[in-house]
């Protein structure tokens, strides 16, 4: 990977189901605003291939895709911007699917937290350990690694629930680099947001589809003011003090108005503000911001052969930079190859001498994350111990671009910026310490 390049952010966008607030704010408004990021590249993608595992109504998946398209477009997503994608229109990723299967583990697999959910549920009711489950279900972690691998992602945002996605994203990758002598792959870091809103529907609880108390994005104005009113809430005449603590109403209106908005609400509030009138401020509130927004979604729905356009135009153009020519090379690296081409030709020689490489090797220990540095069957570098995977994948990024002043200490320790990074093995040289990187920076400028 370049130094200079910017850094790449993927975002897969589950296309089941209509949008409502909570998506709205815990999703798609936060993530518009990190695209703007400067030194950013950023992909989003909507996951209809993903869809298909619990979804199987033709109508209903083809529907919920437009709606969900236009959805991210109308709240602001600029496809000129950001690549903005259908999962399906890219069928690198289904190939390299399969690249990847071939070398992915089946015990991780039987350890994906879904795959083991439906047996434990099975075994709860006496059934066979695999009735009901597809395999579709079961290799879900392996396209999902399909997606973030085929760009050399560098970031994911993910919930707490998929980081096990990512961990094994990274694990397939770096199977596939060893098997076939290069890094391939960049290894993904997975980006949890411990801030993330979560709203209140209609009853108090989560606003989830599965409870079935949600407000729709997108509803005409006169439908959302209905729904508003329809917020539960309590007895409190008013002229009452009523808390905000726990209030439906009162998190709905801090998640669409401003700080000092927010604050004369609490006020209004301590004040005794009735139900009804709090409702009305709520409305207006969100009212101001989704009406824009309303607009542009229903011009868009209006105009499906838009939406199809953008898709397709953003992975054609994403699978002519990278998707096609990264396979290409896949292809040839395992040995999909022109059968007219000679035994051993110029290309097969460069393969093989890539595969003599030096290589780096990431790995997770008990107390953390470490890495060493592998010249053919000889350990020539053991990595010091990281807290987190990221910092021992930016360390060995360093060290193969030559990056800081490399030194030798005491005991064999290799010093970077006169900071210990490792140390030498068995007693090998530092000499070949330099050497190795050295012949590493050579080949990845030669490629």
């Amino acid at each position: 990977m370049s130094a200079t390049r910017a850094t790449r952010v993927l975002t897969g966008i589950t296309t089941s189901g209509t949008p409502h607030l909570g998506n709205y704010v815990g999703a798609v408004r936060p993530a518009i605003a990190a695209s703007r990021a400067p030194a950013t590249e950023s992909f989003y993608f909507l996951a209809d291939l993903h869809s298909l595992i619990k979804a199987q109504d033709p109508a209903m998946t083809q529907r919920s895709t437009l709606e969900i398209a236009a959805t991210w477009l109308a709240a602001g997503l600029e496809p000129d911007k950001v690549w903005f994608y259908r999962q399906s229109d890219i069928p690198e990723i289904t190939e390299l699917t399969w690249l990847l299967t071939c070398v992915a583990g089946k015990g991780i697999l039987n350890r994906a937290h879904a795959y083991k959910a439906a047996v434990d549920r099975n075994r709860a009711d006496g059934e066979d350990d695999d009735a009901g489950v597809s395999a579709g279900l079961f290799m879900y972690p392996v396209l999902m690694a399909a997606d973030i691998l085929i760009f050399n992602a560098d970031r994911v945002p993910v919930g707490r629930d998929q980081i096990q996605h990512i961990e094994m994203a990274r694990d397939f990758g770096q199977r596939f680099n060893h098997v076939y002598g290069r890094d391939w792959f960049s290894l993904p870091e997975a980006v949890i947001d411990e801030q993330v809103a979560t709203l209140p529907g209609l009853d108090g609880r989560k606003m989830s589809k599965s409870y079935g108390n949600t407000i729709p994005l997108f509803v005409p104005r006169e439908e959302l003011r209905r729904l508003v009113f329809s917020i539960v809430t309590d007895s409190r005449a008013p002229g009452e003090p009523k808390d905000t603590g726990g209030s439906a109403l009162f998190q709905l209106f801090q998640a669409f108005a401003s700080a000092d908005e927010t604050a004369a609400f609490a006020q209004a509030y301590a004040d005794g503000i009735g139900w009804g009138d709090a409702k009305q401020r709520l409305f207006e509130r969100v009212d101001v911001e989704l009406a824009p927004l309303r607009d542009r979604y229903d011009t868009l729905m209006a105009r499906p052969g838009d939406i199809e356009d953008i898709l397709r135009d953003g992975a054609r153009r994403l699978r002519e930079r990278y998707a096609t020519p990264l396979l290409a090379q896949l292809r040839h690296a395992v040995g999909l190859r022109d059968l007219a081409a000679q035994a051993v030709d110029e290309r097969t020689a460069a393969v093989d001498a890539v595969r003599a490489l030096p290589v780096f090797k990431q790995y997770r220990e008990d107390a953390g994350f470490s890495f060493k540095l592998v010249d053919g069957d000889v350990l020539l570098l053991q990595g010091a111990r990281f807290d987190a995977p990221r910092d021992a994948g930016q360390l060995i990024a360093r060290l193969r671009r030559g990056e800081g002043a490399l030194g030798e200490g005491e005991g064999g320790a290799v010093l970077l910026d006169g900071q210990r990074v490792g140390e030498l093995v068995d007693g090998q040289p530092f000499a070949s310490l330099t050497d190795a990187l050295a012949r590493l920076r050579e080949a990845e400028a030669a490629a």
